[in-house]
């Protein structure tokens, strides 16, 4: 920004009021709040309507409106910028091309003859190929020619150690097995020279063209997505884009399928039938049901999770192909900007780089408790983190993808100030985590960045979190190119591939398989150990939370394994590898 002119955003109120008091290096940081988030924003206690006011005055709320209410948003082609806006800490406003004297070169850039495909070779051996193959194969029970249970997640220990353990089609995972499919079959259409079949028996391997794998994909994509064509009118769950989404959007887009578009379009419509007006968003859970606490009145109680923000996206692509989308867009715009006051803490920055976002850095909750009559903020709450307090590092690996993929799809930056807040401060975590995290597996993320570790040789983490994370990362760091930020966009690029470099080497099953040349099958899967273990990923935990009615960790996730692979995906889209 040229010398003597006023820093817009820096001059905005913060989105909320909670910060945490900086501490020493290594140590957890305490949280004090400043107050409630009405005494910061105050929540609206008009109705939220679709339709906008003629003329809303809302002075309290740095953008003019409350959340919830800026709704007519106009759509991603015609949206204006704001003149003169630009994001902290770097010279050049978002609006305007980079100037020669910017200074880029300070910006993270690779070493001449560095190969993120030789840091990340394991996102493309067949490794991944041959497990994903042999758990579509076995997991069809008995003489089933579709699935009605879908792989959750692969036990470390015990007697299913191992082995995908499977759940009802109706539970919200059961997406993201059949998108790893889909993923891979798009990687074999759109670059099948990036399918590596290992040669240390050409014998076995040779015969195995990549039109075999397409065709095996295919029928194994046809088989596991049929059965979510039915979810798509459920409106019982929020969660059905990620139902849907994974596997549908890429039916579509690679095999012109209009069947998998009816039904994205069907599934959104759906979705949208829980979005409350008065309150400006999409309920998430009807209840909420732990041993401690019970939220079932549904009257005065609306309850909206953190991971809701990724659910948008089926929003946004549906708008993009039917008559009604711009109700879609705006439902969906609204709720992230309801989410913005819910759930978004603001935290004190503590640069460690001066390459860093310099705007407010932010944490999330995983639960929010508003009054569906007003849209009032009754509470703060976690169901899988480890306190209300704390920060889940899902949690805020779900905030990263999604207000980065909602800035996408709306270009309103208030929704990328957000996702570099939220980036910040999770890499922030990371940094400075606990001496018992070896140097070289620090960017595997804890499972709450704020849980006490009760085993400081084998500390609890979550290898889900890192992985969605870093496709969060990689998605904002295609914003910040977009808007002309190189040097974030850099940053945050560098960031994401640390996290999967460290990933594959720290948290990547030992237990290997390939795909060979069989007798009985044109393709076969052995095992290059003795042992078999079905995930991609280890050291996943789906819910760690003391009062949860289900408590369980250390294991391979299905989603976790999901988006690794969709972040190989990104960079083979992007050109990088």
């Amino acid at each position: 920004m040229p010398e003597g002119e006023s820093n817009e955003i820096a001059q905005e109120p913060p989105l909320l009021g909670v910060t945490l008091q900086e501490g020493p290096a290594q140590s957890v940081p305490t949280f004090h709040h400043q107050g409630s988030l009405e005494d910061s924003i105050p929540f609206s206690s008009q109705a939220t309507p679709i339709v906008q006011p003629e003329t809303p005055q809302f002075p309290e709320f740095p953008h003019g409106q409350p959340p919830g209410q800026q709704f007519l948003i106009q759509s991603p082609q015609t949206q204006p910028a704001s003149d003169g806006d630009s994001l902290i800490g770097n010279s050049t406003p978002i609006s305007s091309p980079t100037e020669p004297d910017d200074p880029i070169q300070d910006g993270p850039t690779l070493t001449e003859g560095a190969s993120i495909g030789d840091e990340l070779a394991g996102l493309y051996g067949d490794n991944i190929l041959a497990k994903i193959y042999r758990t579509a194969t076995k997991s069809l029970i008995g003489e089933k020619r579709f699935p009605d249970y879908f792989p959750e997640y692969v036990p470390q220990e015990g007697e299913e150690s191992g082995n995908y353990v499977l759940r009802e089609a109706e539970f919200w995972t059961c997406g993201f097995f059949p998108g790893t499919l889909s993923l891979l079959l798009e990687r074999s259409i759109r670059f099948p020279r990036k399918i590596r079949i290992s040669n240390e028996d050409a014998s076995k391997a040779d015969n195995i063209s990549i039109e075999t794998i397409q065709l095996h994909l295919q029928t194994l994509c046809d088989t596991w997505t049929r059965p979510l064509h039915n979810m798509a009118s459920r409106t019982d769950t929020h969660d059905i884009g990620f139902i849907v989404m994974p596997s549908l959007r890429l039916d579509w887009e690679l095999n012109g399928n209009a069947q998998s578009l009816s039904s994205i379009i069907r599934a959104a419509r759906s979705l949208a039938t829980r979005y409350v007006p008065t309150s400006g968003a999409i309920r998430s859970w009807d209840l909420l049901l732990k041993k401690n606490l019970e939220i079932r009145d549904q009257t005065e109680n609306m309850i909206l999770i953190i991971d809701s923000l990724c659910n948008l996206d089926l929003l946004y692509y549906a708008a993009e192909h039917c008559p009604d989308g711009q109700e879609l867009y705006d439902i969906a715009t609204s709720h992230a900007h309801v989410l913005l006051r819910s759930h978004l803490r603001e935290e004190k920055p503590v640069p460690l780089s001066k390459r860093c976002y310099k705007g407010p850095w932010y944490s999330t909750c995983h639960v929010a408790n508003i009054d569906p009559r007003t849209g009032e903020l009754k509470a703060r709450l976690t169901h899988q983190g480890y306190d209300n307090e704390s920060t889940w590092a899902r949690g805020q690996a779900w905030a990263i993808l999604g207000y980065a993929q909602t800035f996408m799809s709306t270009k309103d930056r208030i929704f990328v100030r957000a996702a570099c807040g939220l980036a910040e401060y999770f890499l922030y975590r990371l940094e400075t985590a606990p001496e018992c995290l070896p140097m070289g597996s620090r960017c595997v993320p804890l499972w709450d960045f704020d849980a006490p570790i009760e085993d400081s040789e084998n500390p609890l983490r979550d290898s889900s979190a890192g992985s969605i994370a870093a496709n969060g990362l990689l998605v904002l760091s295609q914003a910040m190119a977009a808007l002309g930020q190189d040097d974030l966009a850099g940053r945050y690029r560098r960031a994401a591939i640390d996290i999967v470099r460290e990933l594959l080497d720290f948290a990547q099953a030992p237990e290997k398989a390939r795909l060979v040349k069989g007798s009985v099958y044109d393709i076969e899967v052995e095992d290059e150990t003795l042992q078999t273990f079905d995930g991609i990923l280890k050291y996943g935990t789906a819910n760690n939370n003391q009062y949860s009615k289900r408590r369980y960790a250390n294991h391979g996730l299905v989603y976790g394994d999901y988006y690794l692979v969709a972040f190989g995906n990104q960079l083979l889209q992007m050109g990088l590898v």
